[in-house]
């Protein structure tokens, strides 16, 4: 007798699946891995990722196209795989192709997006998701049926990986969630997202993210530039490598400003705290051309509850990854970096950032990522 069709999901209004809603897509089938998928992947509104044993040193960075597999392009490109189950370093320079450990078998009222988790992105270790037949990164279409890959790229640091690291983040949407200026006005009203007096036109396109370069009063310590020549970091210790042996201060220049310099990696805060509504999700938009020749922000999921007062975020600010292009540039205090794009949930979220969780990041002002002893 055939074991009966997995039961489609009640994935309730467009929007962004909460964890209750991923695990039940666990449960009916949806999302598979080859190892179980344990509790601690399912964040609020997003799943962690989990690296398989194997990664493919890959020459150049690909998009499969829609008539390829990601592994008919890594078997053209007569690849170098590595065992990493014990533990790999990745070097810096390199790009890497690694099987996950998840896949996924989405209905058609779903889709997918990934993103770097904040540590990752912290290390500007560029981690993007791929899927067969993709013609995007980080964009999984609705109905997809397949493996998953993160494409793995350390620009700083080379990192140590084993099997089940989680470098990426999953985050499923149902149907188009309804995103418009005149919604998120109303959230700034009511919740005041952007925690800061904005006039109605500087909402377009998302809310205003400005970055803060005047410094702490005290220290004058705007952020922080990664050292060009630095050692290995273990992805999977936290709170451990000394900060001075990787990261140099960056510090105010009298209210002039700061220069990036090309090339450089620098870790940045906004002005203002950020805060989502229990009800959202957010994402900040990495890149607009209009904001001047930079980067800003890797890893761009916003789990509902960050820096919410109700989850015990009040003043968490966002911290930017911020990386310069052909030119020096100089950013001033209060400039616009980046914009974020708040989306509802599909129900109300049972989990939410900093609550009963290993939020790292909740009260946050300028910091690192989790692996390095900030108190020191």
């Amino acid at each position: 007798m055939r074991d009966p069709p997995p039961r489609k999901p009640a994935t309730g209004t467009p929007g962004v699946l909460p964890s209750q809603a991923l695990s039940r897509l666990i449960q009916a089938g949806h999302i598979k891995a080859l190892q179980p998928i344990q509790d601690d992947q399912l964040q609020p509104a997003s799943l962690d990722l989990r690296l398989g044993h194997r990664a493919y040193r890959v020459r150049a960075s690909f998009l499969p196209g829609r008539r390829a597999t990601v592994r008919d392009r890594l078997e053209a490109l007569g690849v170098y795989a590595i065992d990493i189950t014990g533990g790999a370093v990745l070097e810096k320079g390199c790009v890497y192709i690694v099987p996950l450990m998840e896949s996924l078998e989405l209905t058609g009222e779903l889709s997918a997006a990934g993103n770097p988790k904040s540590s990752t992105g912290r290390l500007d270790v560029f981690t993007r998701l791929i899927t067969d037949h993709g013609v995007e990164f980080d964009q999984v279409p609705a109905g997809y049926a397949g493996p998953l890959y993160a494409e793995i790229a350390p620009r700083t640091f080379s990192v140590l990986v084993r099997e089940g690291s989680r470098l990426g983040q999953l985050r499923i949407r149902c149907g188009e969630p309804a995103k418009s200026d005149a919604i998120l006005r109303h959230l700034q009203q009511e919740h005041r997202v952007i925690d800061a007096n904005l006039d109605e036109r500087e909402i377009k396109n998302g809310a205003p993210v400005r970055v803060d370069v005047s410094g702490d009063p005290e220290s004058g310590l705007v952020g922080y530039r990664a050292k060009a020549h630095a050692g290995l970091i273990d992805l999977d210790r936290t709170d451990y490598y000394p900060v001075n042996d990787f990261w140099d201060p960056v510090y105010t220049r009298n209210g002039a400003g700061l220069i990036l310099d090309p090339g450089e990696f620098y870790i940045l805060v906004s002005k203002d705290p950020v805060r989502v509504p229990v009800g959202y999700a957010a994402e900040m938009m990495a890149y607009d051309t209009l904001m001047g020749e930079f980067r800003v922000h890797y890893a761009g999921f916003f789990d509902p509850g960050f820096g919410d007062p109700e989850a015990g975020g009040q003043g968490a600010r966002a911290v930017l990854e911020v990386r310069s292009f052909e030119v020096p540039f100089v950013i001033e205090h209060g400039q616009v970096v980046g914009r974020l794009v708040f989306e509802p949930l599909t129900e109300p979220a049972e989990r939410v950032y900093g609550q009963a969780l290993r939020s790292h990041y909740q009260q946050q002002g300028l910091r690192l990522s989790k692996h390095f002893r900030m108190n020191d």
